[in-house]
């Protein structure tokens, strides 16, 4: 098993290779990836909006200054 530390050690070219070997693992068997309910409720809640016309759209570079004001 891989702990924090050795993690914290690795360059961010091996963190994301490591994510993809791990979401490689993951998704070769999806019927055994469930989202949890909360994140189910979140989609139905947004779809909702969308479906009644109201949906917010973002374009990447909105989303990116967004997340940015977020981390500042």
């Amino acid at each position: 098993m891989i702990g924090t530390l050795e993690i914290e050690q690795m360059s961010r070219t091996e963190k994301l290779q490591a994510m993809e070997l791990l979401w490689r693992s993951m998704s070769a068997e999806p019927n055994k990836l469930e989202s949890p309910a909360w994140h189910k409720k979140i989609l139905a809640r947004r779809l909702a909006k969308v479906e009644a016309g109201k949906g917010e759209f973002l374009t990447v570079a909105q989303l990116k200054k967004r997340l940015a004001k977020r981390a500042a």
